[in-house]
């Protein structure tokens, strides 16, 4: 069986679930592959020493600033960040390197942006020829250093012209980048609709007959939700808080004009994107991603508090038609009034959006493997060497 690693972490959520996604329709095709989800930190910190220095796992300071809303200055950081995994670099390949020795794998696809250095690095060193590809979970990059590493023979799986562009002018051969239509998403997505939307919406106590908006953050909302709710008290909301029980409690305590209902964490996001008429949310590639394919027009700020890797999203959405863009809180109410006032339209425009990627990928992946250089049969993996001696 050709060994095939998918590379995620936690930090976001979306990366992991891109992982997830991709590792289940690539099972499904029944391939001659055994695929495997690696968790990066858990190789590079495989007794979870952090966690006992810090009582959290590296990516919870993230994902908790996410929840409260604290994003400002997130660009000084991710300097900062990748200051320090360039001056940790050299443990970062030591450690990975002998993971690679160990697991042996046949293809490498990373689905994290600014380790791919490392990543690849590492993987040259302990298994020479084996193809190493970064699937972009972000609809472009954001340069120096983010998504697309200049210098390394890799391929890039890219999910936008932008973004195929960027790995090009990186220096990297046509050859090696790929474009789908764009973001992986989870089978869920490509499913029929609600069969009966009037009856499931007047269920939850919405009307069926009035439009009414899905508000969306993430697996682990956001406080923005809270100014959201209170700028639009007259339009009825689906308001979607995942793991964050304080933000729903405090959403139920709003006063509202208008019905309103509140998820906590669920895995039937596109059940309520069927029940919703738009969007409202940050600019993050996934969540926008998905409400695309679900019909939904979107409405997303685009400020100092938008994440650097986010800001292009901003500009997608105006240049595809899908959607309005607000910067200052006072801008939301206006941007749905706008899109409300001509909401047949909006979702006409969506309507012409298409996005199999998540077909597409494994496609380019066999493709990939096709050309690569023939390894090892299964029963000579075990003759000495290098990697086997570090296999043991």
């Amino acid at each position: 069986m050709t060994q095939v690693d998918l590379i995620y972490f936690n930090a976001g959520g979306g990366h992991r679930a891109s992982a997830l996604a991709l590792q289940g329709v690539l099972n499904e095709l029944q391939l001659p592959w055994t695929v495997r989800l690696v968790n990066l930190f858990e190789v590079l910190d495989p007794s979870q020493s952090f966690r006992r220095l810090t009582g959290s796992a590296p990516e919870d300071w993230y994902n908790r600033r996410l929840a409260r809303g604290w994003t400002l200055g997130m660009s000084q950081e991710l300097k900062l960040l990748q200051a320090v995994i360039r001056l940790a670099h050299p443990t970062l390949v030591r450690r990975l390197r002998a993971h690679w020795a160990a697991t042996q794998p046949d293809l490498v696809v990373s689905l994290i942006p600014n380790f791919n250095r490392a990543l690849y690095q590492s993987l040259a060193l302990a298994r020479p020829g084996v193809p190493y590809a970064t699937v972009l979970t972000d609809l472009a990059d954001h340069p120096p250093r983010f998504w697309i590493e200049r210098g390394q023979p890799q391929h890039f799986i890219c999910g936008t012209p932008r973004a195929r562009a960027q790995a090009l002018a990186a220096g990297h051969a046509p050859s090696r980048v790929h474009a789908t239509s764009g973001m992986i998403l989870r089978p869920g997505f490509y499913g029929p609709p609600v069969a009966d939307r009037a009856a499931e919406r007047a269920r939850l106590g919405l009307d069926p007959h009035r439009p009414t908006g899905l508000v969306l953050f993430g697996g682990h909302g956001s406080r923005a939700m809270l100014g959201i709710a209170r700028r639009l008290p007259d339009v009825p909301l689906i308001l979607m808080c995942g793991h964050n029980q304080a933000l729903a409690r405090a959403l139920a305590g709003l006063p509202a004009r208008a019905p309103r209902h509140i998820v906590g964490f669920t895995p039937e996001v596109t059940r309520y994107m069927d029940l919703a008429d738009f969007f409202i949310g940050k600019p993050g590639p996934g969540s926008v991603s998905e409400a695309l394919q679900r019909g939904l027009p979107v409405v997303v700020a685009d400020n100092a508090w938008t994440m650097p890797q986010e800001r292009y999203n901003a500009t997608w959405i105006r240049e595809q038609g899908v959607g309005l863009v607000y910067r200052r809180a006072a801008g939301l109410a206006p941007a749905v009034s706008a899109l409300l006032a001509d909401l047949p339209a909006w979702r006409e425009r969506v309507r012409g959006h298409h996005n199999r990627a998540l077909y597409e990928v494994p496609q380019i992946l066999a493709g990939i493997l096709g050309r690569a250089p023939a390894r090892p049969r299964p029963a000579e993996r075990g003759a000495a060497g290098p990697a086997s001696a570090a296999a043991r």
